[in-house]
């Protein structure tokens, strides 16, 4: 199988048929967690498996983006009072190693619905087709000229340089459509003492027209995980969905958020 199709194999056992068997015998022993509230190894989320399936908890998978050995999924989670709400937006990131599942990343946030959002788009709608895989190289290096300029704050000034002035589609439950409205969440954000600061980046995962990058950074006094997800057209970044979680002090083993 490729990494993909062991990733989807590996979360459909999970937490769709909740089957500690087949599960484990997709993810190595010694798998990697770095969810904060999960103890490390296969062992303690596989004996989580009844507990979820109790609870009714059931994901749908909105976008896949799939890199080397690095999955990407885009993920609602509905009964998800185990993750710490109802229903939880999240990137999870796997890799892959000897055709099972080795480590795993996440970041959840609570849904917000389309008609409660300054943008009227919900956190997971708008494209999922993954399309210019020929040009995967030159959009996942925009993104990144994006990331180090923009929001680490390298040269701010240029934006434009990157994200359309015409078409920026937001899927941030804050922030209203195009250049406009995610200057006016800046500033709003920054008067309310609650200012963003990106000042890691360490992992960049692209796929044609789709580029995911996890950061860590400061929301406020925070200690803040950043996974954002753009959409590339034509040169520029026309859309846009992200997760933002605070990052515990104290963790379920001692992998770090990231």
């Amino acid at each position: 199988m490729s990494p993909t199709e062991t990733v989807l194999a590996a979360v459909t056992a999970l937490f769709v048929d909740f089957d500690p068997e087949a599960a484990g015998k997709l993810m190595k022993e010694d798998y990697i967690q770095h969810n904060p509230a999960v103890p490390t190894g296969a062992a303690p989320i596989l004996g989580f498996l009844p507990a979820l399936k109790e609870s009714g908890l059931s994901p749908t998978v909105h976008r896949v983006i799939s890199e080397g050995d690095l999955v990407v999924l885009h993920v609602t989670y509905e009964n998800a009072q185990a993750f710490g709400a109802e229903t939880q937006v999240a990137f999870d990131i796997f890799r892959v190693e000897d055709g099972k599942v080795a480590e795993h990343w996440d970041n959840l946030q609570p849904a917000v619905p389309a008609d409660q959002t300054p943008s009227g788009n919900s956190m997971t709608d708008g494209a999922t087709e993954i399309t210019d895989r020929d040009k995967t190289a030159e959009n996942k290096a925009l993104v990144e000229a994006f990331v180090a300029d923009v929001l680490h704050g390298k040269a701010p000034e240029k934006i434009t340089d990157y994200v359309s002035t015409e078409t920026y589609i937001q899927h941030n439950p804050m922030v209203g459509n195009g250049l406009d409205g995610l200057g006016a969440a800046m500033a709003a954000m920054a008067e309310a003492g609650q200012a963003m600061a990106y000042t890691d980046t360490h992992m960049v995962v692209a796929e044609g027209n789709f580029v995911f990058t996890a950061s860590e950074g400061t929301l406020g006094t925070q200690h803040t995980a950043f996974f954002d997800l753009f959409r590339v057209e034509d040169g520029k970044i026309v859309e846009h969905w992200d997760t933002i979680s605070e990052i515990p002090a104290e963790m379920a083993h001692g992998n770090g958020k990231f």
